[in-house]
C-alpha cells in the first residue's frame, strides 16, 4: 500500500512539474512581447573610475547610502517598461546578494544589504518581470583563462542555485564573460551544456541568454535561446532580415556603470531612443532593454529618471508583438570537431579546411572552382555519439546540394542527401549514431564555395 501511494504522489509531482514546462517558442514570444526594459548596471564598477577594476578591491567600497530599489522601479515603469534585469555579478567577482559561496560580497560591506532580494521585490511589486545578469568571468575569483579548475564549476554552479532558488521565478538569465573575443573562457573548459542544463533543472521556464553575438552567425541561435546584440560594441540586428527571438541592449548614459560626470552628461537622445530603437527593434522579434545605472548613493540619477519620464510620453507597450516565426532549437552541445584533423578536395589559395573547423566564423575553407564535387571531412579521434552537424556558409547561396556521410565500423553510412537548406546556416539533427569520422560532399554549387565553419555534436 506504501508503495502504491508512494508511486501515486511520484507520478503525480512528474505530472505537475512536467505541466509548468512551456515549451520555448512560447517563451521566447513572451519575451518578445515583453518588449522593452531596464538594464540596471549596479555592482563593484559603481565605485570605481573603470567598468573594470581593480578585482581586489575590498567589500568596503561598495558602500551605498540610500539604496533605493523602488525608485528604480517607478522609473522603469513610468517609460513603460515591462521588466528589470540587475547585474548581480560582474566581471570583477564581487556578488550583489547574500551568498553562501564567498566572502566578496555586499552582506560584508557596510551596507550589509541584499541588493538581489530588493531589487526583485520592488519590481514585482511594480507589476514588473525579474531577469537577473550572471558573468561566468570572474577576475577575483581567478575565473579567467589560464586557471580554470573543475571547482571553478562548482562554484559557478552553486551560486546559479541561489540565485535561481531563493528569489522566486526568474523570467531570464543573462550571461556574460563566456567563450567570448575577450574573455577567451571557452565552452569546453566550463563546460555550456552543463551550466545550461542545470539552469534549466532549476527553473525550466527560465530563458538563457549568452551575450556572444560577437562570435556566432547571427542566423541562428548558437549557444543562447535569445540572440543578445551588445549595441555598443558594434552589434547590430538586421531589422530587415531577423527571424530569430532578439535581445539588443544599449545604455542611456555613455557607459554601463555609473561615473561622476553622469548627473549632468547629455543622454542618448530619447526620440531617438523611441523611434530607432523600441520601435523598429519590437517590429523584428527584437525585445529592447535600455540600462540606466544607478549613482553610488544607490539611486538613479535625476536626469536619468526624467528621460525615462519622457520615453513613456512618446512610446506605449501596445502588448503582444506579431508572431515569432518558427525556428530550429538553440545548439547547447560542445562541438567535438573543434580542431580536430582534417581532410578535403583541393583548396582556393591560403582557405585551407583546416579553417572549417578552427572555432573561428570569420575564417574558412574555399574550394577549389575548378572541382566539380568538393569534399571536406573531420576526424573526431576515435568513436564519438553524434546527433547534430551544422555547416555555415560564408555567404548564403552557393552550397546547393550535398551528403553527409559517417564513418563507423569500416564503412560509410549516410546521414543526409540532398538539397541545400536556404539559410546560411544549416542544422542536421538526426538520432544519435556512433562516428569517427564525417564527411561532406558537395554535389552542386554555384559560384564561389566556402564553409566558414562545420560542427559536429
Amino acid at each position: 500500500m506504501r508503495r502504491r501511494i508512494f508511486f501515486s504522489l511520484f507520478l503525480l509531482v512528474a505530472l505537475f512539474s512536467s505541466a509548468q514546462q512551456k515549451p520555448l517558442h512560447e517563451l521566447q514570444q513572451a519575451f518578445v512581447d515583453l518588449r522593452f526594459g531596464m538594464f540596471i548596471h549596479y555592482n563593484m564598477p559603481t565605485y570605481s573610475i573603470e567598468d573594470w577594476p581593480d578585482p581586489d578591491m575590498p567589500s568596503r567600497a561598495f558602500a551605498p547610502t540610500h539604496l533605493d530599489c523602488h525608485q528604480w522601479a517607478r522609473a522603469a515603469k513610468s517609460a513603460g517598461m515591462s521588466y528589470g534585469c540587475l547585474t548581480t555579478k560582474h566581471h570583477s567577482g564581487f556578488c550583489i546578494w547574500d551568498t553562501k559561496t564567498t566572502d566578496y560580497n555586499s552582506m560584508q560591506s557596510p551596507a550589509k544589504v541584499d541588493v538581489v532580494r530588493q531589487y526583485v521585490d520592488a519590481f514585482r511589486e511594480e507589476g514588473l518581470s525579474v531577469m537577473l545578469y550572471y558573468s561566468i568571468l570572474d577576475t577575483h575569483h581567478r575565473i579567467r583563462p589560464g586557471h580554470i579548475k573543475p571547482e571553478h564549476t562548482k562554484y559557478i554552479k552553486a551560486q546559479l542555485k541561489e540565485l535561481l532558488t531563493n528569489y522566486g521565478e526568474i523570467t531570464a538569465l543573462i550571461i556574460d564573460g563566456w567563450d567570448a573575443p575577450w574573455s577567451r573562457i571557452s565552452y569546453d573548459e566550463i563546460s555550456f551544456p552543463e551550466i545550461y542544463n542545470y539552469i534549466k533543472s532549476l527553473q525550466p521556464n527560465c530563458l538563457v541568454m549568452d551575450l556572444n553575438a560577437a562570435k556566432y552567425p547571427r542566423e541562428a541561435l548558437f549557444y543562447t535561446d535569445i540572440k543578445s546584440y551588445e549595441q555598443g560594441a558594434g552589434q547590430k540586428i538586421s531589422t530587415s532580415e531577423n527571424r530569430l527571438p532578439a535581445l539588443a541592449c544599449l545604455s542611456i548614459q555613455r557607459t554601463w556603470f555609473w561615473k561622476k560626470s553622469m548627473p549632468t552628461d547629455q543622454l542618448k537622445d530619447v526620440r531617438w531612443l523611441v523611434e530607432e530603437n523600441i520601435r523598429p527593434y519590437n517590429d523584428a522579434y527584437c525585445n529592447f532593454i535600455l540600462n540606466v545605472a544607478p549613482n553610488r548613493e544607490g539611486r538613479m540619477d535625476d536626469n536619468a529618471v526624467e528621460a525615462l519620464r519622457q520615453i513613456g510620453q512618446l512610446w506605449h507597450n501596445e502588448g503582444p508583438t506579431k508572431p515569432l516565426p518558427e525556428c530550429d532549437a538553440p545548439i547547447t552541445l560542445c562541438n567535438i570537431a573543434k580542431g580536430c584533423p582534417t581532410e578535403y578536395s583541393w583548396s582556393y589559395d591560403y582557405g585551407l579546411g583546416d579553417f572549417a573547423n578552427d572555432d573561428d566564423f570569420g575564417t574558412g575553407w574555399t574550394s577549389h572552382p575548378t572541382v566539380k564535387e568538393p569534399w571536406w571531412e573531420v576526424d573526431l579521434k576515435g568513436e564519438k555519439s553524434i546527433s547534430l552537424v551544422t555547416i555555415v556558409e560564408e555567404q548564403k547561396g552557393s552550397l546547393q546540394a550535398y551528403k553527409i556521410i559517417y564513418f563507423q565500423g569500416k564503412r560509410w553510412h549516410p546521414l543526409f542527401n540532398g538539397d541545400a537548406p536556404e539559410c546560411r546556416v544549416k542544422q542536421h539533427r538526426f538520432p544519435p549514431v556512433k562516428a569517427e569520422k564525417v564527411r561532406i560532399i558537395v554535389t552542386r554549387h554555384h559560384g564561389k564555395l566556402a564553409l566558414s565553419e562545420v560542427g559536429v555534436y
